[in-house]
């Protein structure tokens, strides 16, 4: 078994993490690094209770990291983590800087450990569905795509390290990190972007609002975030010559682990109680309009896949440069915003 420490014990460590670490026959939750609360004792009695992450990597017999603390700390635990020959797991964003990240992913390669990024949203039955759609041409070549992640959050909340004026902090990095990663691997790396940001929130330091489009040879993406929205929208909106695929962002993963549900490597979670896509296209010169269903996500995926790669060699589920090109993105997408124009990449 694959001997693995936690960071953090927040709502990451909680929901995205720990419960995917005990589940899997794989991994031992060895270690839960908590500074003063002791909230993972009722749980997970059986892994040992740390109180810094540095004392955390004093552990030789751990094999595995997770660094899901503050986006600000994550290139220095990483490193350190790496340094101590561990394989690392780093929560999204990646990192505040690409040049941070490409030296997280060196680092890796010399110390011969594994680097993923822990984009979990790939894992989505919504964005699945999606990706079943366009790969398998149902509407044929893309002309336009719009990709959201939108909430209603008006308050300021006390998470200082997304809510100060800080690198790293802001909508961009907390949910653009999904986004850039989505449209990344459904489209590739574009020729230019152009991104306008605000601080909608009274009071609010940050960006709660970003709208970025990528620009590609023969179509357009739109990616956008808003903390203003009450009324859920399509979130995915899919335009090809041969017709259109809507679907909403229905995954209900969160929301069961959210109410204490345990993970499972079968399908653990339920599809929604009704159709959340639309497809709308021509197949054999016929007109098609028909509701669909997404497929079940399952998050313990990243985590089987982790393990396979670390056991087996398998492939990197998503590997840091892959994180690299996503803060290299938003890099890119900050200077748009500041200076007011189309940045070529």
């Amino acid at each position: 078994m694959i001997k693995t420490g936690i960071c953090s014990f927040g709502m990451s460590g909680k929901v995205f993490h720990a419960p995917f670490i005990q589940a899997h026959p794989g991994f031992e939750l060895t270690a839960i690094v908590e500074r003063t609360k002791n909230d993972s004792r009722e749980r997970y009695p059986e892994s040992r209770l740390v109180r810094s992450v540095e004392e955390l990597l004093e552990d030789k017999s751990l094999q595995l990291i997770i660094v899901n603390t503050p986006v600000q700390t994550h290139f220095d635990y990483a490193k350190k983590a790496i340094l101590a020959g561990k394989h690392v797991v780093v929560e999204k964003p990646f990192t505040v800087t690409s040049a941070q990240a490409q030296e997280l992913v060196d680092t890796a390669k010399e110390k011969g450990v594994l680097l993923s990024v822990f984009q979990n949203r790939r894992y989505d039955g919504d964005f699945r569905a999606v990706k079943n759609v366009l790969e398998t041409k149902l509407i044929g070549e893309i002309k336009e795509a719009e990709i959201r992640y939108d909430r209603y959050r008006p308050e300021i909340s006390y998470k200082k390290h997304k809510e100060t004026d800080l690198p790293g902090a802001g909508i961009t990095y907390d949910l653009g990190a999904h986004l850039a990663d989505q449209a990344l691997q459904l489209f590739g790396w574009p020729q230019a972007l152009f991104a306008d940001m605000m601080a909608m929130r009274d009071g609010s330091p940050v960006d709660d609002y970003v709208e970025i489009i990528l620009f590609y040879p023969s179509f357009r993406v739109r990616l956008k975030a808003s903390n203003f929205v009450k009324e859920p929208v399509q979130e995915y909106i899919f335009n090809g010559s041969l017709g259109s695929f809507l679907q909403k962002r229905s995954d209900l993963q969160e929301t069961m682990l959210l109410k204490g549900a345990v993970p499972a490597l079968q399908s653990w979670c339920p599809v929604p109680d009704s159709p959340d896509g639309l497809l709308h296209t021509t197949i054999d010169g016929k007109d098609i309009r028909e509701e669909r269903t997404a497929v079940p996500g399952n998050y313990m995926g990243f985590f089987e896949d982790v393990y396979q790669a670390i056991v087996n060699g398998a492939p990197n589920p998503v590997p840091g440069g892959d994180g690299v090109k996503v803060i290299r993105l938003l890099e890119a997408a900050k200077q748009s915003a500041k200076e007011n124009k189309v940045i070529s990449l």
